[in-house]
């Protein structure tokens, strides 16, 4: 019996909110998460690596992205704090405000109807004690409507974590590079080398103890995620981690060829958003110039 059939199963076919629901979710069959469910979960996600089968994750910070995103199937979508970098403009992700986040994650789940939808914790939100953690994310969840929380940090955060799963939060640990701490660690290294590799394993295992439902790893060497991947019972998710981790996650920017300049290695994008949209504005632009637009098509 497969799991997704076993009515005992945590995976079994989710019923119908019993206490009413909005809009209708879609109900196709989207990557390894079955067809039964109109929401994918974290244990959809916990399925996937049982099961030896991969997700994905994308960043998205507005409506139409995450719509987009959602219909074609990513499973996950992170509001990540990376908005502050490739959507405010900022230098690093270290500006950015909670409210700022509550915003974006509105907009996204505004627009995701069946993807789980993650948020990141920004800097400063978390950090003085699991109370402040927890008040943060109730404001993600209850203000910007998303699933789940991410937050960076190894085993020292094993306690906060273990209080927001307590509360009802869903984490997922973000390990390896932590962005916000950038300036500790000397600006973007690879984390996780040599007699690290341990120090990667042990905090990964001490956060999936605390509850963390899914474990990040960012700019880790492929041997060490793998090894991760094995030490804990909970998928992982790589960004520039090699091909052993249970997902992979990209700044959708990145990946869609939004952004310009030197990308990072394990970047790998798949259009050039980029030149057609500065291909449109320019034909957009000559044609009002001109007088052709609007034209008696478009004219009341």
């Amino acid at each position: 019996m497969s799991p997704t059939s076993n009515p005992d199963s945590p995976v079994s076919a989710e019923i119908a909110a019993p206490y009413g629901s909005g809009a209708a979710a879609r109900s196709a069959a989207i990557g390894g998460v079955p067809a039964t469910a109109a929401k994918v979960r974290t244990h959809h996600l916990l399925a996937a690596k049982q099961a030896g089968q991969k997700f994905a994750m994308l960043t998205a910070y507005d409506q139409y992205t995450a719509q987009i995103f959602d219909e074609a199937g990513i499973e996950v979508l992170l509001v990540g704090d990376s908005a502050s970098n490739n959507v405010l403009g900022n230098e690093t992700s270290l500006p950015i405000t909670l409210d700022e986040m509550i915003i974006f994650s509105r907009a996204v789940t505004a627009g995701a109807k069946r993807a789980l939808v993650v948020a990141d914790l920004p800097f400063g939100s978390y950090e003085q004690s699991p109370e402040q953690a927890i008040a943060s994310s109730v404001r993600l969840m209850k203000e910007g409507l998303v699933h789940a929380v991410k937050m960076e940090g190894g085993a020292y955060y094993a306690p906060t974590v273990r209080a927001l799963t307590q509360a009802g939060v869903p984490v997922m640990a973000h390990i390896g590079f932590t962005p916000q701490s950038e300036h500790m660690l000397g600006g973007y290294r690879v984390q996780g080398r040599g007699e690290m590799a341990q120090t990667m394993i042990d905090d990964a295992v001490a956060l999936v103890e605390a509850g963390a439902f899914c474990v990040l790893m960012e700019m880790v060497p492929a041997d060490t995620a793998a090894a991760v991947e094995a030490a804990v019972s909970v998928p992982t998710i790589g960004i520039g981690a090699g091909n052993s981790t249970t997902g992979q996650v990209l700044v959708w920017q990145d990946m869609a060829g939004l952004r310009t300049g030197k990308m990072a290695k394990f970047v790998k994008q798949y259009a050039q958003m980029r030149t057609i949209l500065a291909d449109a504005a320019r034909e957009y632009g000559e044609e009002v110039r001109s007088g052709v637009f609007p034209g008696p098509e478009h004219t009341f």
